[in-house]
């Protein structure tokens, strides 16, 4: 704010008393306090001039000369505005940096006002997006990115995971989004270019279903002639020998299904079409599976199922996740343990749990356990009989089906694994059974 050691009202003052003084002296008082204040004010007004037109000019270096209050303000206002050229000349240096900066990045930059117009991109969202400076600012960012799925990501403003599609303009793009929000409803959205990870990753996937191709021919053949010679009449030592080949085999088999099964669920991203799923005659029938598995430990296997709505899904995915989640609980809850199979649905969707009153898990091991091979207790896997792939196939049945697998345990209460499905898959039961007919 401006201060002036001058007064205006003071100099004011001073003009009349001393146009008064003089006035007295000559005679006419009041004709000398008249002019004295017309000249004032004509000064003044000459002054507030000089200084409108120096703020309309578009040179500012050139400060009016005056003295007293207007030579005070005309400085106060020329330091003030060097201040301002100074910050305003630091805040492009910082914009300029980080354009240049920006620029020179791989990955499409792309800033989203909160009525999603495009407001700034950087030179890789011209390359991997098709973005145009002359005609694409101002436009909405989905009447540019056309795609339903990023329509669907974009809108439900929930993006802790990334989208991963085609480049629009370039088809043989793998391109993955994700989008913050800042500020008051605006956003950034990164593009990533991870066309060479996915090949790797395709790569990846088409040796673990060759190998596992040609693994099973052998497999079946040594598992036929062990087969063959145990229903012979053999030596206990060279039976006994025989009959550890033969569950290793069948191990080894089970693996390589679980593999096959696997490398299925991961060449498409969701499933080519979805029909009704009767989930409760499904949990019932790998109950009576479990039962038999775990026949030997006595356990208990209980039954909660909502009968008011089923699932839309495919079928043997669903049922190779299910029946995972069960079958693992039979394996590592002891004898006469007690396992719960509940199904049910709210306004979030449809969800399967899993509970038993086993071990449990440490935390430590909790963001892990859906990794393939992932074991919490290497020493448990011979004696479990499992392939180390069961969670690995349940996350990808799921993430296949838009839902998700959440895991809670604690050591010494045991362990729940639930299936959660998007709502849009829960229908009525009645629509399955009408179905059917």
């Amino acid at each position: 704010m401006y201060n002036s050691s001058h007064s205006i009202a003071s100099n004011l003052a001073l003009t009349a008393t001393v146009s008064l003084v003089v006035g007295f002296v000559i005679g006419y008082p009041g004709w000398t306090l008249a002019l004295a204040l017309l000249g004032w004010g004509l000064y003044q007004v000459k002054q507030f001039n000089r200084l409108q037109q120096w703020l309309m000019s578009i040179d500012h270096t050139d400060v009016p000369e005056s003295r007293g209050y207007w030579g005070e303000l005309f400085d106060e206002i020329s330091r003030d505005q060097k201040r301002q050229q100074t910050r305003t000349q630091s805040l492009r240096n910082v914009i300029h940096r980080f354009q240049q900066s920006s620029a020179a990045l791989s990955d499409a930059i792309v800033i989203i006002d909160a009525q999603n117009h495009l407001e700034w991109w950087n030179r890789a969202a011209e390359t991997l997006l098709g973005m145009k400076t002359q005609t694409d600012r101002g436009r909405s960012v989905i009447n540019l990115l056309r795609d339903p799925r990023f329509v669907r990501y974009y809108r439900k403003n929930v993006y802790d995971d990334p989208l991963q599609l085609t480049s629009p303009i370039q088809k043989e793009v793998v391109l993955e989004y994700r989008i913050t929000r800042f500020g008051a409803g605006d956003r950034i959205l990164v593009a990533r270019d991870i066309t060479r990870l996915k090949q790797l990753e395709q790569t990846r996937q088409d040796f673990v279903a060759n190998a596992s191709h040609e693994l099973r021919t052998p497999l079946t053949v040594i598992r036929g002639y062990l087969e063959t010679f145990l229903d012979q009449d053999l030596p206990r030592p060279l039976q006994r020998g025989l009959s550890q080949m033969e569950n290793q085999s069948r191990r080894m088999e089970n693996l390589v299904a679980d593999l096959l099964l696997l490398s299925r669920l991961e060449t498409s991203a969701h499933v080519a079409d979805e029909l009704p799923i009767p989930i409760h005659s499904m949990v019932a029938r790998i109950r009576d599976d479990a039962l038999v598995l775990g026949q030997e430990k006595r356990q208990t296997i209980e039954l909660e199922l909502e009968q008011d709505n089923t699932l839309l899904g495919q079928e043997a995915e669903v049922y190779s996740a299910v029946s995972n989640l069960v079958f693992n609980a039979v394996r590592y809850t002891p004898a006469e343990g007690a396992i719960k199979l509940r199904w049910w649905t709210d306004k979030e969707g449809g969800h399967f749990a899993v509970q038993d009153n086993g071990p449990g898990i440490d935390s430590i091991h909790l963001p892990r356990l859906q990794e393939r091979f992932y074991r919490v207790d290497e020493s448990r896997s011979s004696d479990s009989g499992g392939t180390g792939l069961g969670l690995a196939i349940v996350k990808h049945v799921m993430l296949r089906h838009g839902g998700k697998l959440s895991i809670s345990s604690r050591l010494g209460k045991g362990s729940t694994f639930t299936c959660h499905f998007p709502h849009e898959l829960i229908i009525p039961a009645a629509a399955e059974e009408a179905d059917k007919d």
